[in-house]
């Protein structure tokens, strides 16, 4: 059984469990929590109603955050020749080709984001064991499979962030710290719905987000009412 410590119960009392809140209400909940002695990440968990077993109906997407996340990004950037310059020019924070993949197949997995031009990927796709399971794999549908190195860094330095969701139908996003003022959290929570929303499937049948939840990383969830997103619930 998980033991919850004072703070933690503190903060359960100001949820009503069975009520969901409208997003800036949720946020405004979240900002009377006890705070813990570190900067909490603010994340918006959710539940989709979607068979996760078909290929046709995976949730995947990238969303812009007004705010960032309020955490320092490290970008690397496989490439060669101009695209590896303008990478470098954009701030990346490690750019190379094969001796990166020689770095990568020895086990260092030291950045958050990859970044891989087209040409580039046909010796990337090999560390399939090593990114695959991190979720590192560049991929063109994320925006990180581009000729556009330095674009694909600023953006992803600037806030962007990917989603994807799991074998369960769930997905989970980091859009910001506890520090962040009320409106930039409320601000990021709405891009990211706004940004799952628009990565709906085609196929995707009826309620398309079953439940939304915000927490912060040592706090109990405020669930959130989604009925003004309309093609969330519809």
């Amino acid at each position: 059984m998980i033991q919850h410590g004072k703070r933690y119960r503190a903060a359960v009392k100001l949820v009503d469990a069975k009520r969901e809140y409208k997003i800036g209400e949720a946020v405004a909940v979240l900002a009377q929590f006890p705070k813990a002695k570190f900067d909490e990440s603010v994340d918006l968990a959710f539940k989709l109603g979607v068979d996760p077993k078909q290929s046709d109906q995976m949730v995947r997407g990238t969303v812009a955050l007004p705010h960032g996340t309020g955490k320092k990004v490290r970008v690397v950037v496989f490439a060669k020749g101009p695209a590896a310059e303008a990478a470098k020019g954009a701030g990346a924070d490690f750019v190379g080709f094969e001796d990166l993949i020689k770095q990568v197949q020895g086990g260092w997995l030291d950045f958050d984001v990859a970044v891989a031009t087209p040409e580039a990927m046909q010796e990337v796709r090999k560390l399939g064991k090593q990114l695959g399971p991190k979720g590192l794999m560049p991929n063109p549908k994320t925006g990180t499979v581009t000729e556009d190195t330095a674009k694909a860094v600023k953006e992803v330095k600037a806030g962007r962030v990917e989603f994807k969701m799991d074998k369960a139908a769930n997905v989970h996003v980091a859009l910001g710290k506890a520090s962040f003022p009320a409106q930039q959290i409320e601000e990021n929570a709405r891009a990211v719905i706004n940004g799952l929303v628009h990565a709906r499937p085609a196929t995707a049948k009826g309620k398309f987000i079953e439940s939304a939840t915000l927490s912060a990383t040592m706090s109990p969830g405020v669930r959130i009412d989604l009925r003004e997103f309309q093609a969330a619930v519809v």
